[in-house]
């Protein structure tokens, strides 16, 4: 299945990627190689992770060692990523992302 990227999670992660690289040599990197792994597991098995927000078929894949989330849905056989969304911001904000 393929994975699109909304231009907007992947200004989230580009931001994510220089802020995490300010504070320590790397850090951005494996920022970076946490997301490709969970972008990787969300391919692989789309359906294992729960739904966030179930109006809109959105499920969410949480990073490890950082606190983001992958927000996902599929639909038009893709998977579609809305948001590399920070745990901590405010819910809700990447719903005008969705069509419709």
């Amino acid at each position: 299945m393929r994975v699109i990227l909304h231009s907007e999670a992947a200004a989230e992660l580009q931001d994510a990627f220089f802020w995490y690289e300010s504070k320590a040599a790397n850090l951005g990197h494996d920022l970076l190689d946490e997301v490709e792994e969970g972008m990787k597991r969300i391919r692989e098995t789309p359906d294992t992770w729960p739904l966030y927000a179930k109006a809109f078929g959105v499920r969410r894949f949480l990073i490890h060692r950082f606190p983001f989330g992958i927000l996902y849905r599929m639909a038009n056989n893709e998977i579609q990523i809305v948001a590399i969304m920070h745990l901590r911001r405010k819910p809700g904000y990447w719903m005008k992302r969705l069509p419709g």
